[in-house]
């Protein structure tokens, strides 16, 4: 729909809505068909590092002019709009019966982009995820929030106004129905009453209607770039531990995908404990093996990362993960979490680790983490095939003696 219908629309409906130069977009599906529609405007406000270890803030706001790399589906739709250099803003919407809500924001914004952000001694992506205020939405209406909100993170503030969006869009068209954000609903003052006096005591008044607590999802970020990451004992020899992984970290009830471009590989390759160093701009990830001569596991990990309100650390030298025999590999392509503390998560995609005994610088075989759990049904399945078979045993004993004693009072 164009700025004009828009306008069109508005007039009907009597909205005194404000059109600005804010960002729109129409998204159409397989069929050329509209289905998903947006206008608006969002202003970013982002504090990073610069020299001598201080901090400055930027302000901008998303551009009229994106690149779309939004998708419809038909129970979640997401409005994805890419623009300057490498920056990108995403909104997740799912539907569950009547309504439809927006899950989550995912803002990535490079940090190399010297225009944006001059001066910064970091160079590479940042990615933060938080829930949106849009919720409620009824199926075939547009949400229009014409007042600010403002959703704050630890580095990044973002602030949207002058919305206007559908989801689910059918029919082709935006829909004339509007649900408003609760500020732009006008609140009609009560007027204060009086009471005469009187000497008896009134009971206190009980509100029998509960409000059920509404419960938003998680923030989902994207599936994390995998690393590839090797250790040589000198530079004339061959890699003595191999990694390829994807992490993602979560530390103060936020998480992070752990971005492999620009990252210092270190560490060492011992007899019975190697380690791997991972080190960006911001954070640090050191992996801690070690092995009994025949399997070797994950067994410590240290995770720092500066924070603008100091440094975070949490560390754990009690684990076991990630176990397979010396002289292979260990792998698990399907995501994992693990619970290093209580204050750091460590999840992980497309693992595939060697720390010890490594051949030509390549992964020896691999132990994949969904063979322990087949491991199980072995022994399991053997159980109750010989249970099924002492059954039909005892039947077969049972009907056979019937037999017999039936044969026997025959013959007499």
């Amino acid at each position: 729909m164009s700025r004009y219908a828009t306008f069109v629309l508005f007039l009907t409906l009597g909205i005194a809505f404000q059109l600005s130069h804010g960002t729109e977009v129409n998204v159409r599906d397989k069929t050329n068909q509209l289905c998903l529609f947006a206008n608006l405007m969002v202003n970013f406000s982002v504090s990073y590092e610069v020299a001598d270890n201080k901090s400055a803030t930027v302000e901008f706001e998303l551009p009229a002019k994106v690149t779309d790399e939004s998708t419809c589906g038909d129970t979640s739709s997401t409005l994805k709009l890419n623009f300057g250099e490498g920056h990108s803003w995403s909104v997740n919407f799912t539907i569950n019966g009547k309504m439809y809500q927006a899950d989550t924001i995912v803002f990535s914004y490079n940090l190399s982009d010297t225009t944006v952000f001059p001066n910064s001694v970091l160079n590479e992506t940042e990615t933060v995820a938080v829930k949106t205020h849009i919720t409620d939405v009824g199926v075939d209406t547009c949400y229009s929030c014409k007042s600010k909100d403002t959703i704050e993170a630890d580095k990044v503030n973002q602030t949207l106004w002058n919305v206007l969006i559908q989801a689910f869009v059918t029919n082709n068209r935006t829909s004339k129905n509007i649900t408003s954000c609760a500020a732009d609903v006008p609140t009609t003052p009560v007027a204060p009453t009086t009471h005469a006096p009187s000497t008896t005591t009134a009971a206190p008044v009980t509100n029998s209607t509960t409000t059920a607590p509404t419960t938003t999802p998680t923030p989902t970020l994207p599936t994390p770039t995998t690393g590839k990451y090797s250790i040589k004992r000198d530079e004339n020899s061959t890699a003595c531990l191999i990694a390829n992984i994807g992490l993602r970290i979560g530390f103060k009830q936020e998480q992070m995908n752990f971005d492999p471009n620009g990252t210092k590989v270190s560490g060492s390759c011992g007899v019975n404990s190697s380690e791997l160093i991972l080190t960006s701009n911001t954070m640090t990830i050191m992996l801690t093996f070690t092995n009994d001569t025949k399997k070797f596991r994950l067994h410590a990990l240290n995770f720092t990362k500066n924070t603008s309100s100091g440094e975070f650390s949490e560390a754990n030298t009690n684990l076991s993960l990630w176990e397979a025999a010396v002289g292979t590999s260990y792998m698990c392509n399907k995501e994992q979490n693990y619970t290093i503390t209580s204050q750091l998560t460590l999840y992980t995609f497309d693992l595939q680790v060697q720390p010890f005994g490594v051949k030509n610088g390549v992964f020896s075989t691999a132990e994949d983490c969904q063979a322990d759990a087949e491991s199980f049904l072995v022994p399991i399945a053997v159980g109750v095939a010989l249970l099924v078979l002492i059954l039909i045993v005892l039947l077969a004993y049972f009907i056979g003696r019937k037999r017999n004693m039936a044969t026997s009072y025959e013959s007499l």
